[in-house]
């Protein structure tokens, strides 16, 4: 483990004894691919993981941190990305799109980064959430101690869990933390009939081997539980976060996927027995 990722896991220890505020960098509304129905999504800051295609390189660092050139294509100028909120700053804003929950059977997914990373304040704000009847969908890496991965997955009603790369030298190369701690969380919360949803990033050169692919559906297989695998294909839309935050682009100039490429991984996935989306 790096002392980057150690700091990290030792932050989320630390986390569960402290005042409940947290540090997120955007809320999203009418959120419509992150969990069933019409969602507000939640981005946390900080991520213990440092994957070389990251879409969210702005959710790495756990502090609050600027962003230089245009913020839109319209304006100029820089930007501060993170703010701490308090869970009733949060909740008021979440609050404001009961609305749409009810009538699509929606509620509110959160993400990062990793928002285990906040596991005090995380918790907090999803049993506020039940309080309120709202459906809660966990986002997350599944980098975190047992204990505290554990806790939360417990008081969510779905997780989206990524797993990204089977073998543990390549994804300690290409995310900088070991699969261990992630493949027993998620064995173990498989274990526990939740329900979830694993999201497999398609990354040309790192995830689409046919070797990584065949091992990661064997791996779900084997879970018995899971039914849907997210298929997640690289894009290039991040290219201008990272020149705004001066933050090496490992994955530039590479191509996405051809679309050809992407049916024939999901049709692969699909003998297996999942349900396959594609997106999302």
């Amino acid at each position: 483990m790096s002392s980057r990722a150690n700091r990290h896991i030792q932050s989320m220890t630390a986390q569960h004894a402290k005042v409940l505020t947290g540090t997120i960098f955007r809320i999203k509304k009418y959120a419509l691919h992150d969990g069933p129905g019409i969602r507000t999504t939640v981005f946390f800051k900080g991520c213990p993981l440092n994957c070389w295609w990251c879409h969210n390189p702005e959710g790495l660092k756990p502090e609050p941190e600027t962003m230089g050139g245009p913020v839109r294509a319209e304006t100029a100028g820089t930007q501060t990305i993170g703010k701490a909120v308090t869970v009733d700053e949060l909740l008021a804003e979440i609050d404001k799109d009961v609305i749409f929950y009810d009538e699509s059977g929606g509620g509110v997914t959160f993400s990062g980064g990793e928002p285990l990373l906040q596991a005090a304040f995380l918790e907090a704000l999803i049993e506020a959430c039940k309080t309120r009847d709202l459906h809660t969908t966990l986002d997350t890496t599944g980098y975190a101690p047992p204990e505290i991965f554990s806790a939360v997955a417990a008081k969510s009603d779905l997780i989206f869990y990524d797993l990204k790369i089977m073998d543990n030298e390549q994804h300690v190369k290409f995310t900088g933390v070991s699969n261990e701690l992630i493949l027993n969380n998620l064995i173990n919360v498989a274990g526990s009939g939740k329900p979830i949803h694993i999201r497999f990033p398609l990354i040309p050169g790192m995830t689409d081997s046919p070797d990584n692919v065949h091992d990661m559906a064997q791996f779900v297989k084997s879970l018995v539980s899971i039914e849907q695998v997210d298929l997640l294909p690289f894009h290039r839309t991040a290219e201008g976060k990272y020149q705004r935050l001066g933050a090496d682009n490992r994955m530039g100039g590479v191509s996405p996927p051809s679309d050809e490429q992407v049916q024939r991984i999901k049709r692969e996935l699909e003998t297996y027995g999942f349900c396959v989306t594609v997106g999302g």
